[in-house]
């Protein structure tokens, strides 16, 4: 094992021992909050501590296993000889298992998400292939047992969306969706097409964890401009009577949100705060992320929304991810939802090149 892992592993026993004394302070539990992010803390690094424990124990074996292997005795070196191999062969498997529990991990895994698509160059067609991603996001939250609440929308006019914004609600959501950003690609031929020929439409999709209530993220009311609105609910349906939609506008950076769902102004309001506050988390994120290292976003991509990211082909019933050179023949599925195929491989891939980085 590398000396700067095992300095690091050495600073996370510290940490572990650190966290479990703070738990078993008689007062702990009188903050919520923080006992909260205490034991999310403890519970992350418990199975990394328990792969060190048993991989220090295997490195105390097999010094036994080489000392038995320089025995005169022959007998006791043949022994010796067997336990070295297979203890060499042990150390391995746990030094490997002890790297990748060490990959750090994005810090929003666990967070909620605002989902947010629209049409790009298309036209109509992209309107519809925009409906079509939703529809796939939603069965594929079906699946995990998440929830999905629309923030606000915007019908095409044959149908589909020329935008729409979504909260994405359930267990490591983020985790899953994080590396949907980007530019989605669709090639088929439109309904309205009589001659048969394919088209190529385009939606953008822009994937933002929701931010806690305590972010570091600060806004002064007086850089906001907030505006209602009565909202227009999609076929006459879910439409507000009163002037209850809101729309802000973050006057220095120019970040437009709205929220149209609820009946209640103040209900929009806070949702359209949150949207926005995740917004500018994001943003500084992304500037954080420009001035360090570009390792991660060549393998991954940036998440950058002028970025293609993914070919939908429906004459040949493909599915590519770019990124990472996957293709899937299994376009009808994945429409319907069944996402893990692709997502899994790209959070393989993500995890691929964390361990590099944090083993080069």
């Amino acid at each position: 094992m590398k000396d700067n892992i095992r300095h690091k592993l050495e600073q996370l026993e510290e940490r572990f021992q650190e966290l479990a004394g703070l738990m078993a302070e008689p007062d702990a539990a009188s903050n919520p909050d923080d006992f909260r992010r205490l034991s999310q803390e403890y519970a992350r690094l418990e199975p990394v501590m328990t792969a060190f424990r048993q991989y220090r124990q295997q490195e105390a074996d097999l010094a036994d296993a080489r000392e038995m292997a320089a025995d005169p005795d022959p007998a006791v070196r043949e022994m010796g000889a067997e336990e070295l191999a297979a203890g060499e062969s042990e150390q391995t498997r746990l030094e490997e298992e002890l790297l990748s529990l060490m990959v750090p991990r994005d810090p929003h895994d666990d967070s909620n998400l605002f989902l947010e698509i629209r049409a790009g160059t298309g036209g109509d067609e992209a309107a519809l292939f925009a409906g079509d991603l939703f529809r796939m996001y939603c069965r594929y939250a079906e699946t995990k047992g998440w929830t999905v609440e629309i923030l606000s929308e915007s019908p095409g006019e044959v149908g589909g969306y020329r935008e729409i914004i979504s909260r994405v609600v359930g267990s490591e959501a983020y985790a899953h969706l994080k590396f949907e950003s980007g530019a989605h690609r669709v090639q088929r031929v439109p309904k309205t097409e009589s001659q048969g020929r394919i088209h190529t439409s385009a939606c953008t999709v822009a994937v933002i964890p929701e931010i806690e209530v305590d972010t570091s993220v600060e806004i002064n009311s007086n850089d906001l401009r907030v505006d209602t609105f009565r909202a227009a609910g999609a076929g006459g349906q879910h439409v507000n009577k009163t002037d209850s939609a809101v729309r802000i506008t973050h006057l220095p950076s120019g970040i437009v949100v709205e929220c149209q769902d609820e009946r209640s102004q103040h209900k929009n309001r806070a949702r359209a705060l949150s949207l926005l506050k995740a917004k500018l988390e994001a943003a500084r994120e992304q500037e954080q992320r420009q001035s360090e290292s570009e390792t991660r976003r060549k393998l991954v991509g940036s998440g950058d929304r002028s970025e293609r990211i993914r070919t939908y082909n429906f004459p040949q019933g493909r599915v590519t991810d770019h990124r990472i050179n996957l293709t899937l023949h299994q376009l009808d599925g994945i429409l319907e939802g069944e996402l893990d195929p692709v997502l899994e491989a790209l959070m393989q891939e993500d995890h691929a090149d964390r361990l590099a980085e944090m083993t080069g």
